[in-house]
């Protein structure tokens, strides 16, 4: 009997030639578009996803492939689990990655469960990054193109997750990708990348927030390091580690946002040395490579997406959480951010950085 692959297809050029790759594979295949949140309706913009123009693509693409194609809606989920989500940690003080958790939650849970009840044997999306068994152990790699990789926001992926997924993309480049799709036709074979939020597609997650809850989040004081007023923000959910931008503070020297406390309302400024630190700790974590650590080990690791990869030491702490102590001062590392420990191709694993107040 054929092996059967649920495609997970965005409307992008990515997961389009995903489908087609597993097609020559030989699998049985159906694709499906999730319907995540229903706010960005028929607005089109270039560099966002989840519109009707994107679902309309990957119906477009199924259908040229000749594979039975679907619509997913999972709006109300998506507003539990990532929504609101996003949502909690701008108020507790960090900045969320609503894209990892689109991954972990959705994708890789919700879609696949789906495709078990519809009795697929796997799950395809199109992902650079690559899966392979080892002694028993499924290994996420980073893709073989160092450029594409995507490996960062897949670290939440379980054992299970991982055993049941197929990215067909982990050994080719953008640009192999995109002449598969003229070859085949494909609509979208020259379609930009998406890179903004869906549900916040103008980038202001600020005014999103309160027309979301009908909150307004109230003004509080500026404070330097040494507890003096410079001025007032309007929001402390506006400010993230290391602006700059729209402080609305003079000052003899550039002030830079340090730490906030989110409980007394204030956010913290000073210099840019001060945005350098070389601890952070980290929650959630999830294990690939190995199932935990009882004993410190050394790791590379970074903080943000395009952020170059760091020599570290990952320790084990109390109650499932991690502290990682870098060889030298990295800049402004993010509450509410992902950190993502490598060991060369490998994801060992990688965690949620937890808030903290600045030391003074």
């Amino acid at each position: 009997m054929k092996k059967s692959a649920l495609i997970a297809m965005s409307g992008g050029v990515d997961s389009s030639v995903a489908a087609f790759l597993m097609k020559e594979r030989g699998y049985e295949l159906r694709g499906v578009t999730m319907r995540l949140f229903r706010g960005n309706g028929g607005e089109e913009k270039e560099k966002s996803c989840c519109s009707d123009k994107d679902t309309d693509d990957a119906a477009e693409v199924a259908y040229k492939m000749d594979i039975p194609f679907e619509v997913l809606d999972l709006s109300r989920e998506f507003e539990s689990l990532i929504i609101d989500k996003f949502i909690r940690t701008y108020e507790g003080g960090g900045v969320p990655n609503p894209c990892i958790d689109c991954n972990s939650f959705m994708k890789f849970g919700l879609l696949l469960k789906y495709a078990e009840e519809q009795g697929f044997d796997c799950i395809v999306t199109g992902h650079y990054a690559r899966i392979e068994e080892e002694n028993g152990r499924f290994i996420l790699k980073k893709a073989a193109v160092p450029e594409k990789d995507q490996s960062y926001v897949l670290y939440g992926m379980t054992q299970e997750q991982l055993s049941k997924t197929v990215f067909p993309l982990g050994d080719l480049s953008k640009d192999e990708t995109r002449e598969i799709a003229k070859r085949q036709g494909f609509v979208n074979a020259a379609k930009h990348d998406s890179q903004d939020i869906c549900f916040v597609p103008d980038g202001d997650y600020a005014s999103f927030m309160e027309r979301y809850t009908g909150k307004t989040y109230p003004d509080g004081n500026i404070v330097d390091k040494e507890g003096r007023v410079l001025g007032i923000h309007h929001g402390a959910v506006r400010y993230t580690n290391g602006q700059r931008r729209g402080l609305g503070v003079s000052a003899p020297s550039p002030l830079y946002v340090i730490g906030k406390d989110m409980e007394k309302n204030v956010v913290y400024v000073g210099s840019d040395s001060d945005l350098y630190s070389d601890t952070l700790y980290a929650g959630e974590v999830n294990w690939i490579s190995c199932p935990g650590i009882e004993r410190e080990m050394r790791i590379k690791a970074r903080t943000r997406y395009s952020q170059k990869e760091q020599s570290a030491t990952v320790y084990p702490e109390t109650g499932g959480r991690i502290k990682i102590v870098f060889d030298e001062k990295i800049r402004a590392v993010t509450p509410g951010q992902a950190v993502v420990m490598y060991d060369g191709e490998k994801v060992v694993g990688g965690g949620t950085i937890t808030p903290w107040l600045p030391p003074f």
